[in-house]
């Protein structure tokens, strides 16, 4: 069974390239446009990793990161997550990792790198 990856982004153009970008690569595809249902999605389904913008329309990346590292759902507490965002200023990356973020990668999303990173937090002794 192949792993389900979740994204939560509001702009419909990215949540479009990176749902082909995975599906290529033989993942489950789950997506969500705001933190909120995002946090819901996450909560039903257990993804085995998520992809997170850090500008979102109602909460922000951060506040969604620290929700699911303090969820009551024990499989959700170590799920991988990569910041995807375009903040790209000094401090931004250590923001994201000290809100619960694994990974961080600026925008625009270069996909192969994308693949990558993802392969490798799927291969990690946590999700396996």
């Amino acid at each position: 069974m192949s792993a389900t990856v979740l994204y939560i982004e509001d702009n419909s153009d990215n949540l479009t390239l990176v749902k082909r970008a995975m599906e290529a690569a033989g993942y489950q595809f789950l997506g969500a446009e705001d933190g909120l249902s995002g946090l819901k999605i996450a909560e039903e389904m257990i993804p085995d990793l998520i992809l997170l913008d850090i500008n979102l329309p109602d909460i922000d990346g951060y506040e969604v990161a620290r929700r699911l590292r303090s969820s009551s759902k024990p499989g959700l507490i170590y799920v991988p997550i990569v910041a995807i965002t375009a903040n790209a200023m000094r401090g931004d990356a250590e923001k994201a990792l000290a809100a619960g973020c694994d990974v961080y990668m600026p925008k625009p999303i270069n996909i192969r790198e994308l693949w990558a990173r993802v392969a490798a937090l799927l291969q990690s002794p946590q999700t396996s």
